[in-house]
């Protein structure tokens, strides 16, 4: 009888063992930084970006200097035209605060040109961690670099350099095996 409760039980903790999940991590920022491509488009965007807030400083400085002219001549200036002025002035202030919105808010210009120039190295590098994923048989594959906060993590699980090798852009004097 004991012989058999102590081969269920060593059979029960055999199967949990052999049917445990393996995981590993990586980090994307490190693989993103290997690539040539990346930095291109990081510097492209810089670029757009510093156009449109060049753009935004321009239109905040006609509405400023609208603003100084209004103060300047508001007591020459009669009701009616301290009205107009005014809506003038309020007007181009909307007109910035949208364009503002339209280009650095939420969906606006500068998150679709940079979803449009990195999503397609976000996909390169997620073919490139599916293939390890599967060539390792793991089940789960953690991103250190996103906002997952990992206290420890061991070496031998880092996958990272078999992402890089995967994409052509490892070490060629450190071939992960």
């Amino acid at each position: 009888m004991i012989k058999i409760v102590s081969l269920a039980i060593v059979l029960f903790f055999g199967l949990n063992v052999a049917l445990a999940q393996k995981f590993g991590y990586i980090d994307s920022e490190y693989i993103l930084s290997k690539m040539p491509e990346y930095a291109k488009a990081q510097n492209e965007i810089e670029q757009f970006s510093a156009a449109w807030q060049k753009e935004i400083e321009e239109m905040q400085h006609k509405v400023d200097g609208l603003y100084s002219m209004y103060q300047a001549e508001q007591v020459l200036l009669t009701e009616e035209m301290r009205q107009e002025r005014q809506t003038e002035i309020k007007k181009k202030e909307t007109e910035l605060k949208e364009y503002q919105k339209k280009v650095f808010g939420f969906g606006g210009l500068y998150f679709l040109k940079k979803q449009e120039l990195i999503k397609p190295l976000q996909d390169k590098v997620f073919d490139a961690v599916s293939k390890v994923s599967k060539a390792n048989r793991l089940a789960i594959v953690f991103d250190k670099a996103a906002e997952l906060v990992m206290i420890y993590t061991d070496p031998r699980h880092d996958y990272t350099d078999f992402v890089l090798e995967e994409l052509g852009l490892g070490d060629p004097n450190d071939k992960v095996k």
